[in-house]
């Protein structure tokens, strides 16, 4: 892994260079936050928050929901 000790500002620039050119600004965006999900997503299974999460979906399944009235 000696490749990675001459890793500086210029090469990490070129690289970010080409991901913006290869996938655009809006993809990279999109891309990131799915990232974000995805990390959140592991870290409430590791936490068991997702049992919590579904035991709460369960429960709310079983209320009926409100009438719904039309504006006049």
């Amino acid at each position: 892994m000696s490749f990675l000790r001459n890793f500086g500002l210029p090469e990490l620039l070129i690289v970010l260079v080409i991901i913006v050119i290869l996938f655009g600004p809006g993809r990279i965006g999109k891309v990131a936050g799915e990232l974000g999900k995805g990390i959140r997503s592991f870290r409430d299974n590791l936490a068991g928050k997702d049992d919590e999460k579904k035991e709460e979906n369960t429960e709310d399944a079983d209320k009926p929901e409100p009438p719904k009235t039309e504006p006049k």
